[in-house]
């Protein structure tokens, strides 16, 4: 089911273009997420990149609200007294009342307001609140889940600020609110039972059941419309977490989504079909490196291949200026994020190098996130022995380079037998000694917690991929985020992808995908599908997505087994290129990253008719860009789900509507 994307106002509401101009001066933006100033998931990057260009649109009417986190605000955040007296009103308002709110600036590009509430400090209000809850909308939340009830808990106080801000605005106030995902849903639906002065608007980025059914391994896209959801969302026990998003979707003014994969998901397991997409976007400054990139690559991969040598000490029998870097990363979602797919393609792949004798050698990371208890000895060990063999070579050198030295001083020719001597050979010798090893390389490079039922490592004992001299592909499991204070490979996630030649994320659920996305601005081809927002994004805009470096997998359209062999062609023919075609290819690639710049992604991100130099003169902001709505009941899905339903009037309404305004404004110019 397509849809349509557009920067036309006339195909999206029915409203004319407009002629006049407005500005916004009194217009105020609260964008509403719980990853504000706190990292949890990908929202925080949607959020802190898109921040700069918010800002500098909205300027002092744009804030960020979010949960306050102490170990976060600590390094994040500089408070400071609010800047609209509203604003500085109703904070105080409520803090008198028995909250904590807090006002600062983020510490990002942009420096965004942010106004942070101590959900725990409100804990006292959660039974009253539930109850409030169940009584308008017929919602119950357990006491057991922690998220949930914090969610509760976000939900009424932003709910609570927005209508206090109201509430001391002098003049009647024009308020938008966007919100993210699921946490913060609750807070939009209050406003509009509490039938505040608020424009809403909501994002998902994810629907929750679909990440759960796709967690269950079932066909998903292919029986999207077959799905019992209050059945499906009972049985994985997320069922009132189901309704707060459902009930955020169904009476927000605006609903968008990420992608036009996900905004068909979204349309039958929410039951409403997305006003826009909104493809997310990079600050593609923060990693543009113009010429630079190629060599910030070479830098890159020798720290890469620097960690190898210590990792493969005693099995290093292939060449690494031949050796290939291949790697997936994100969360640790075995099957969503396609771990299953690539590790099956990487046995076939290994088939393929060794039956065409092929000289190449992949190594293969996998960077998510998993549950050990430290770092793994052989693996730590493996460093230490390269630390060794690089000082005891560092000190040959020395001595050979002295004694090299001295005899060209005296104008004579070195005597090459009596430039190393006994010990020298005698610490070569001990030094090689050292690099013997009995065991395999390993593969994980900690100490899993639940080895034996770990779903990568179960699968790499299936296919028998263990690092022995006879593979060509090699496998390197780092169940941890990266960083440059890590002992064994310190390296930010950044730099280790700028040394990488190829991005592997063959997801079966990805609704929109930030790390091929991050490949591309970085010049690193990487492959996606066409389940992912990303991948859709590219087959949209660009003709030959392959010929840039963007391998896009079919995973809607053929099976498991058929798909696993187009991933396993698109590696076996990456191992093919030369190492000049490589170079061209990177330059291809990076060429995209503008694709992918808010500067440009931002015109589809903001609502189209939200825009300034959309608005006319003298004209409500409610009434014009968000119509009003008359909001009904709909009949109980379930006998635990009541949702309010916003039915806009009709297009041919609004269009005589928003004409007869302009009219009359015209009118009194021409009187003036």
């Amino acid at each position: 089911m397509p849809l349509a994307r557009s920067l036309s106002i006339t195909s999206l509401s029915g409203l004319e273009e407009w002629d006049e101009e407005f500005d916004l001066e009194d217009a105020v933006l609260f964008e509403i997420a719980w990853e504000v100033a706190n990292k949890v998931g990908g929202i925080y990057t949607v959020i802190q990149t898109k921040a700069r260009l918010t800002a500098e649109e909205w300027g002092e009417n744009y804030f960020l609200v979010g949960p306050y986190v102490e170990s976060n605000v600590r390094t994040q955040v500089e408070l400071i007294e609010p800047t609209n007296p509203a604003l500085k009103r109703a904070i105080d308002k409520m803090n008198s009342s028995g909250c904590k709110v807090y006002f600062g600036r983020w510490l990002i590009e942009g420096s965004p307001y942010v106004v942070l509430i101590d959900v725990a400090f409100t804990a006292w209000n959660l039974d009253k609140w539930k109850k409030e809850l169940w009584d308008n909308f017929s919602i119950g939340v357990p006491w057991f889940d922690r998220e949930a009830n914090d969610a509760v808990l976000f939900g009424f106080l932003t709910a609570w600020l927005l209508g206090e801000y109201a509430a001391q605005c002098e003049e009647p106030p024009h308020i938008l609110a966007h919100f993210h995902e699921w946490l913060a849903g609750l807070g939009l639906a209050l406003c509009r039972q509490r039938q505040l002065p608020v424009a809403t608007i909501f994002t998902t980025h994810a629907t929750l059941l679909g990440r759960y059914l796709c967690a269950g391994s079932v066909d998903f896209y292919n029986n999207l419309a077959d799905f019992n959801v209050d059945k499906e969302a009972g049985d994985r026990q997320i069922y009132h977490r189901y309704c707060l998003e459902r009930t955020a979707a169904r009476c927000a003014h605006v609903f968008t989504t990420v992608s036009q994969i996900t905004a068909v998901e979204a349309e039958h397991l929410l039951k409403r079909k997305p006003d826009i997409i909104t493809p997310n976007g990079l600050n593609v400054k923060k990693f543009s490196a113009m010429h630079e990139f190629q060599n910030l690559h070479a830098q890159s991969k020798n720290r890469i291949q620097e960690f190898i040598r210590g990792h493969f000490y005693g099995h290093l029998d292939f060449n690494l200026d031949k050796c290939l870097f291949l790697f997936i990363a994100g969360r640790y979602e075995f099957s969503n994020k396609g771990a299953d797919i690539f590790l099956e393609a990487l046995a076939r792949l290994n088939y393929l190098l060794r039956v065409n004798h092929s000289d190449v050698t992949v190594v293969a990371f996998f960077i998510m996130p998993a549950r050990t208890n430290n770092f793994n000895v052989e693996t730590l060990k493996g460093q230490a022995v390269r630390k060794q063999l690089w000082d005891t070579a560092h000190t040959v050198k020395e001595r050979f380079g002295k004694k090299l030295y001295e005899s060209l001083l005296v104008g004579q020719l070195p005597d090459v037998s009596k430039m190393l001597d006994k010990d020298d050979f005698t610490m070569m010798k001990r030094a090689i000694f050292a690099t013997q090893r009995q065991c395999q390389p390993p593969i994980c490079t900690h100490n899993m917690l639940e080895d034996s039922n770990d779903p990568i490592l179960t699968c790499i004992r299936r296919i028998g991929l263990f690092n022995s001299s006879a593979d060509r592909v090699k496998v390197i499991f780092h169940p941890e985020f990266l960083s440059s204070t890590s002992p064994l490979l310190p390296m930010d996630y950044e730099e280790f992808v700028r040394g990488c030649h190829l991005g592997v994320f063959p997801s079966y659920y990805e609704p929109w995908g930030y790390t091929p996305a991050e490949c591309t601005v970085m010049g690193i081809p990487s492959i996606s599908t066409n389940l992912s927002g990303f991948g859709c994004f590219m087959e949209e805009h660009i003709a030959d997505p392959s010929a840039y470096g963007i391998y896009i997998l079919d995973r809607r359209y053929r099976g498991v087994d058929e798909s696993c062999n187009q991933l396993t062609s698109y590696l076996f023919q990456f191992c093919q290129q030369s190492r000049r075609a490589r170079i061209i290819q990177r330059n291809r690639t990076e060429r995209l990253s503008d694709l992918l710049d808010w500067s440009i992604t931002y015109q589809l991100v903001t609502w189209p008719w939200l825009k300034p130099s959309r608005i006319p003169t003298s004209t409500n902001l409610m009434t014009l860009r968000l119509p009003k709505v008359s909001v009904t009941l709909d009949r109980p899905l379930c006998p635990h789900l009541r949702l309010c339903r916003a039915t806009p009037p009709p297009a041919k309404a609004r269009r005589k509507k928003t004409m007869t305004a302009m009219t009359k404004m015209q009118r009194q110019r021409k009187t003036a």
